[in-house]
């Protein structure tokens, strides 16, 4: 007689075993509709599932997160039941949830095409409208291997191979359809009705670029068409904002196959960057930051007494040189120790902050590189605090102060914070551990902020505060972060002489604010569709003249601009002015100035501001005072198209 704990604290009592499905019927058949699956205590079952013991349930629907996963997951295994039924020789291999949606990867003869994608999801929709049921079968290890080498699924068998022999194995079946998974999955596949094919990608087995490519076919999936339909409403907005597609509209930068992951700069793109640089580098000097400047090139045994060598030796490009082994520095950690080892330091001198605009190279395989937001080339707005234990938590609350700071003044008001604590494989006493990660938490509960527990998320050093902004897509993007390092100074002999004469070891603070500074450049153009506001635009006014003779009167008025640090140009051709706003304005250049017959008589601009609104006429000393507020108030409304 099982006694079922609902959340609210009620209790069900039922005389034999009972399912998930029918407590669900027993509370309501509105809920016994909407159910998915079940959570018994902690674990997520079937609706299928017996339960035949005194436990706690909750049911899971559509509306929960762990919802939401069950339906891509089980429209992945939709798409390969269709896959299948489409092209029988196509073998399936794996197909995990991810963000947003779902992939299956297919091993087939030939590539598969757009058309083959449409008929695909045709067919995925005829599977729904057969409402089949997804039922559950546990077999023995070695006969699901013997069940899948029948069917001719290789790649099934494959990964059941390297699972210990002796473990049970669960199958799920829908109509002829059966595969491999650990569930659960939703009762049957008429539950799974908003969903769409999105592309197709290469891939190779296990993500190993030695062996065989496959096909990958990437979809997502939602509770219902009204969200399904706003995600690809979404997915169009992105689209138009690539930052890859404004930097060839805006002229910012191009990257080519002769430098893989690196950047080529053009001066519109480079002037963006050097402002979001200069404005961190003002911040950190009003807060006790000392900027340095450190090799690009480090000798191997460095990055071995670090520990990066062998945590990291296949990311690094290296060099040989006189019989000796460099290495080209993927982070900045190591050379910031060798500043602070140079002289004697006393705990009077800490805490001492070191921060570095690091030129930073990581060998990135060829397939993850992504514009600005994956390369093998890029600089960190890096820096270090070498501290005392009793500095850790108030240097961490100045920091955090000052990262809410700097996102606010470039339009980001909603950030996540995640603490991630210690990984498995990691260096330094569970003791010490401990202690570090209860100084993290105490300094997120001191400036009282929401956060989530990230378990063994941290790096193999110390555990870490991450950062995440939303952008107005609502995608979430991981740049901040602080971290607590007792290792690395003590490898790297660092030391101080403490209050009581003796030596000992500093805390290292690892912290950034933006992360990559050319993935931050990618960020801003996709949040501001290359709209940048007027304190970040490349050029923030444009002098266009209505015919020739207006063109002393332009020059004069661009130069006066340009003297008080305004970025101005001017437009002298002998075009009409139409075609020279519409232009200018799809350069999303903030104002225009327009300058006619009037404008020269008067010593006026007539002032256009993106966007279309006429601001009228007015003395270029009262523009410069409105462009100056502007500026230094940091207007960050994001605009649209």
């Amino acid at each position: 007689m099982p006694v079922i704990t609902l959340p609210d604290g009620s209790e069900r009592r039922f005389d034999e075993p009972v399912t998930v499905a029918a407590v669900a019927e027993s509370i309501g058949p509105g809920l016994a509709r909407a159910a998915l699956a079940g959570r018994v205590d902690d674990r997520l079952v079937d609706t299928s599932y017996v339960i035949d013991h005194d436990a706690r349930l909750a049911i899971v629907t559509d509306r929960d997160p762990e919802g939401l996963e069950i339906i891509r997951h089980s429209t992945a295994h939709l798409l390969a039941q269709a896959v299948k039924e489409l092209f029988p020789e196509a073998q399936v291999t794996i197909g995990p949830v991810i963000e947003d949606g779902f992939y299956y990867d297919f091993a087939y003869a030939r590539p598969f095409t757009p058309e083959d994608l449409e008929a695909i999801e045709r067919r995925m929709m005829e599977l729904v409208a057969k409402d089949f049921p997804v039922t559950r079968t546990v077999l023995p290890r070695e006969e699901a291997v013997t069940f899948f080498r029948k069917l001719g699924e290789e790649y099934k068998a494959r990964i059941l191979e390297e699972i210990p022999a002796g473990e049970p194995i669960s199958l799920y079946r829908q109509g002829d359809f059966v595969d491999l998974c650990r569930g659960p999955h939703v009762p049957s596949t008429g539950r799974l009705k908003a969903f769409k094919l999105t592309k197709l990608a290469g891939a190779y087995w296990r993500g190993d670029s030695r062996n065989e490519m496959l096909q990958r076919i990437y979809g997502t999936a939602w509770p219902d068409r009204k969200s399904l339909k706003a995600y690809l409403h979404r997915l169009e907005e992105a689209a138009k904002r690539d930052h890859r597609r404004i930097a060839r509209q805006l002229g910012l930068f191009h990257l080519q196959e002769e430098a893989p992951g690196m950047v080529f700069w053009h001066d519109r793109g480079w002037r963006i960057y050097l402002t979001v640089e200069q404005y961190i580098r003002e911040k950190l000097r009003a807060r006790g930051y000392q900027e340095v400047h450190t090799p690009a090139v480090l000798d191997r045994s460095l990055w071995e007494k670090s520990g990066h060598w062998e945590k990291f030796a296949e990311n690094m490009f290296t060099t040989h040189s006189e019989n000796r082994d460099y290495a080209i520095k993927p982070m900045n950690c190591p050379a910031h120790v060798q500043i602070f080892n140079q002289g004697l330091k006393s705990y009077r001198d800490l805490p001492l902050r070191l921060a570095e605009f690091g030129s930073c190279h990581r060998n990135e395989p060829s397939g993850t590189l992504h514009g600005l937001m994956r390369l093998r080339s890029f600089v960190q707005d890096d820096a270090h605090i070498f501290c005392t234990e009793e500095q850790i938590q108030g240097e961490v609350s100045a920091f955090i102060d000052l990262l809410f700071e700097v996102y606010r003044d470039f339009g980001f008001d909603e950030v996540l914070v995640r603490l991630s604590t210690r990984p498995p494989d990691r260096v330094g006493e569970d003791a010490l551990w401990d202690w570090a990660e209860q100084a993290l938490e105490q300094a997120l509960n001191a400036a009282d902020l929401d956060w989530e527990l990230q378990p063994g998320e941290g790096a193999f050093y110390g555990p870490k505060i991450e950062f995440s902004l939303r952008d107005c897509l609502e995608r979430v993007w991981q740049l901040g972060t602080i971290q607590l390092d007792f290792s690395m100074p003590e490898r790297l002999g660092a030391r101080y002489i403490a209050e009581d004469g003796g030596k000992r070891v500093p805390v290292m603070l690892h912290r950034a604010i933006l992360g990559s500074m050319e993935r931050f450049v990618g960020i801003l153009l996709e949040h501001y569709a290359g709209a940048l506001p007027a304190w970040l635009a490349p050029v923030q006014a444009a002098v266009l003249t209505i015919t020739e003779r207006h063109g002393p009167y332009a020059r004069e008025v661009e130069q006066t601009l340009s003297n008080q640090g305004f970025r101005v140009i001017s437009d002298l051709r002998n075009e009409k002015i139409g075609f020279k706003i519409r232009e200018h304005t799809l350069q999303r250049i903030p104002y225009l100035l327009i300058i006619g017959d009037r404008e020269q008589e008067t010593g006026m601009v007539a002032v256009r501001a993106r966007g279309g609104e006429d601001l009228g006429a007015m003395p270029v000393a009262a523009f410069a005072q409105r462009l100056a507020a502007e500026i230094a108030g940091r207007g960050v409304t994001v605009l649209e198209d």
